[in-house]
């Protein structure tokens, strides 16, 4: 179907009509290597029929750390995703960046987009035409005075009565890293995206593919997320940039970006890399002994406990569920211990609306560890309890993961198993879950041998605990951290 499309043009704030030409492609200006692909004949780049030509400014932090601006030249499809590039980018509160596009051959090389000039600072009252203020003007700033005076001296009165309340922290400076752990200044996340330089593909899922990649010499995983996937990678990044999300236990978080490469749109997450990759992955080739086993699972559970966690404050954190706790979204670490990742999915709790923040995703989490009441499509969603605890019921076919790959005395271990494994097809549908887990009200079994095990008969009894099929009777995550505190506790006294 033929259509039409109006942009914004940086310069005037007009729209420019811009019509679909039919039948070939244009000409265009390439500039950058983001935009310019391998082997472009004399800096310039072809568009498919109906494409377009672009120009984009934008302020980037050089290596030295100040602001220089970065112009990209290029071609567009004529697809939705080329015009990607033709809006504002979805990062939240990015920085200043204009677009222009066009529709004739090497057209952008007369385009000249600039950034919009910052507003005048105001340092002193505007005066009269004559240089004197007129009688008016004087009576108004009079009665300003006497206002202000007026309400400076009943807020005095006020705080004399009212209680006594600590300061508030001073606030960060714009744009900076709030220590929180939330990312990198935003200015410099646009930047990351430009110096990241991708080695190979590490992992594919149904959002995308996972790169190993390099950024000023270190090694970062970027997370690619299909077109079709957006609403996750927002999510993601809006749960990443949560205030005092930084934690040991939870994917450290670098910088988001949405880049485009000409023909197509790449959404980049780019977080911490873990070499040893997911624990699904992990255990299937390494047997943990008990302290290792102790480690992980501790680890794993103070990581939800920190995102279940409600933190009150002036920078506080909201209460946060997961809603896909499994072994293949919780990374391993090199110090043995885990990290938690994949936020797409993840409702944050709003305390001071008592609302429950549930993203516009159409992605649901992984059948094989949903909790009864989701299978049974009787969670309420308004009740933000109810995922924690659903969460919770996840939490616990993890641990039991954990414990068939934790050898005895005696040195055994089960091989690797997925949940449920055995009952269920490798891809089970929800009637193939409901069946198992709530009509027959089935759990993953314990190996005689746990019971032989002080630390694998505990990490049974919590595995248990957490799956129960009544929710309201579930562990909450912070009393399975404690529970697990004091088994890592009796199995080092044991050990000594």
């Amino acid at each position: 179907m033929r259509f039409e499309r109006h942009m914004m043009s940086a310069s005037n704030k007009k729209p420019t009509l811009l019509p679909l030409r039919k039948g070939r492609g244009i000409l265009c200006e390439c500039s950058g290597a983001s935009a310019c692909p391998d082997g472009a004949p004399n800096g310039t780049c072809s568009t498919q029929p109906g494409g377009y030509c672009f120009v984009s400014v934008e302020e980037v932090l050089d290596d030295n750390g100040l602001v220089v601006l970065d112009r990209t030249a290029g071609c567009l499809p004529p697809d939705e995703s080329g015009f990607m590039q033709c809006k504002s980018s979805q990062v939240p509160h990015q920085h200043p960046k204009v677009i222009e596009c066009c529709s004739r051959d090497l057209c952008n090389r007369r385009l000249h987009p600039a950034l919009p000039e910052p507003p005048p600072e105001v340092t002193e009252a505007p005066r009269a035409a004559g240089g004197g203020a007129s009688p008016g003007a004087l009576a108004a700033a009079a009665l300003g005075v006497a206002l202000l005076a007026a309400l400076a001296a009943l807020w005095l009165l006020l705080r004399r009565r009212g209680p006594k309340r600590p300061p508030s922290p001073p606030a960060p400076p714009p744009d900076a890293s709030s220590g929180s752990g939330s990312g990198l200044p935003l200015l410099v996340q646009r930047t990351v995206a430009k110096q990241i330089q991708m080695l190979e593909s590490i992992g594919k899922g149904r959002y995308g593919e996972v790169w190993l990649a390099t950024w000023r010499g270190e090694k970062v995983a970027v997370k690619v997320f299909f077109t079709t996937e957006e609403a996750s990678w927002f999510r993601e990044t809006e749960i990443y940039q949560t205030v005092l999300m930084r934690h040991e236990n939870i994917l450290g978080f670098i910088a988001a970006d949405i880049k485009g490469t000409g023909s197509w749109t790449q959404m980049l997450l780019i977080t911490d890399y873990h070499e040893h990759g997911s624990l699904h992955d992990y255990l299937q080739t390494v047997v943990l002994d008990t302290n290792g086993m102790l480690t992980m699972a501790y680890s794993i559970v103070s990581g939800l406990a920190h995102l279940h966690m409600d933190i009150f404050g002036t920078k506080g954190k909201p209460a946060i569920a997961h809603r896909d706790i499994k072994s293949k979204n919780i990374l391993v670490k090199r110090n043995g211990q885990c990290a938690i990742a994949d936020f797409g999915l993840a409702v944050r709790y709003v305390a001071e609306r008592d609302e429950v923040d549930i993203a516009p995703n159409t992605r649901v989490g992984t059948r094989r560890y949903m909790a009864p009441e989701v299978l049974d499509e009787r969670l309420d969603v308004t009740n933000f309890e109810a995922f924690k605890m659903a969460d919770v019921y996840s939490l616990g076919l993890v641990l039991w993961e954990l414990g068939r790959r934790c050898a005895t005395e005696d040195g055994r271990a089960e091989p690797y198993a997925l949940p449920y494994a055995g009952r269920v097809p490798p891809d089970p549908s929800f009637e193939d879950m409901h069946a198992v887990v709530v009509r027959a009200r089935e759990r993953p079994a314990a190996p005689a041998r746990w019971a032989r095990s002080p630390p694998l008969a505990g990490l049974a009894r919590l595995a248990a605990e957490c799956w129960h099929h009544n929710p309201p009777v579930r562990l909450t995550a912070l009393r399975v951290k404690k529970s697990l505190a004091r088994l890592r506790a009796d199995s080092a006294v044991k050990l000594v």
